[in-house]
């Protein structure tokens, strides 16, 4: 059953955080992007916050090794992946279509950062074309214009590269510190810190609240992002995190445009386009080659295959 239920929190976290991208999108239009990442997570942190001392016996961080890895997550995990991403996706070169190709490469990565410090978690020859078939599946299905990814926005393109890696390493360093922490203390204190770095940020930047146009659009926005794809997206991430090691779990950032393009169809009317299909069958057999022992073990349980 944990399989299942893996699964199922796998597919929920793809769909709110592939959804998140319209709200972001949405969101842009009244907020500085710091600071509209910086008011997100501290909605977000909030929330978690406060739902973790209903549920945590002590929901404040205890010793140094669990300070370290809520610095880990709020450095990383949070203000560095969200302050590179959204000051990239503010230069006009930067499409969503290149922004989501450059996030697609966090599992691939992800590997790189987990020979040097999660020896336990490396994936076979076969694992890794697995990844990159589903990163294949990813730019076809985002289907970047080839002039676009050379043209321009240079310091951009490298600044969302560097969320993704920031996002990679994050993941990798939050499994290799495990101390045991309840995720909603850890979830909640790094949003809180992360929040704080981003304020900062953009102080440095100059952005200030006077530049926020507060419309009903855009606190729907900033709830969505802060409960729906911060809060509850980040107690799955977490969750699944400890249960399937940072490579598998980073994988739904192969599954998240599938979900991004299904709402664009449904909430947008963007259309299904011949490349959101194609896209979708190489993500999926990426899948196949990188969990294909797990499934051949599920397969033989139910005695489909000797």
């Amino acid at each position: 059953m944990s399989r299942y239920r893996n699964l199922s929190l796998f597919l929920v976290l793809a769909a709110v955080w592939g959804s998140a991208f319209m709200a972001i999108n949405a969101g842009l239009a009244y907020f500085p992007p710091v600071l509209f990442a910086a008011l997100r997570y501290d909605v977000a942190g909030v929330v978690v916050l406060t739902y973790a001392a209903y549920v945590v016996d002590d929901p404040i961080p205890r010793g140094r090794d669990e300070w370290k890895l809520v610095a880990v997550g709020a450095v990383l995990l949070i203000a560095a992946y969200h302050a590179f991403l959204f000051i990239g996706q503010t230069d006009p070169e930067v499409t969503s279509a290149v922004a989501s190709v450059t996030v697609g490469l966090s599992p691939v990565l992800t590997t790189v950062f987990a020979r040097a410090f999660l020896p336990s978690e490396r994936l076979t020859l076969l694992g890794v074309v697995g990844l990159l078939v589903g990163l294949a599946g990813a730019g076809v299905l985002a289907a970047p214009d080839p002039a676009n990814l050379t043209a321009g926005g240079t310091v951009a393109k490298f600044l969302v590269f560097l969320a993704a890696a920031a996002f990679a390493l994050g993941s990798v360093l939050t499994r290799a510190l495990d101390v045991g922490m309840e995720i909603e203390t850890m979830e909640a204190w790094s949003m809180l810190f992360g929040a704080a770095i981003m304020h900062a940020i953009a102080f440095g930047l100059g952005e200030s609240m006077a530049e926020v146009v507060w419309t009903t659009d855009a606190l729907l926005a900033l709830g969505y992002l802060a409960v729906f794809a911060s809060g509850l997206g980040y107690l799955i991430y977490f969750d699944l995190l400890d249960r399937l090691g940072p490579i598998e779990i980073n994988l739904v950032s192969y599954v998240a445009p599938v979900f991004a393009a299904l709402s664009g169809w449904l909430v947008l009317d963007e259309g299904l386009t011949p490349n959101t299909i194609a896209g979708f069958l190489l993500i999926c057999c990426g899948f196949l080659l990188v969990k294909r022992a797990a499934i051949r073990d599920e397969l033989r349980r139910r005695g489909v295959v000797a």
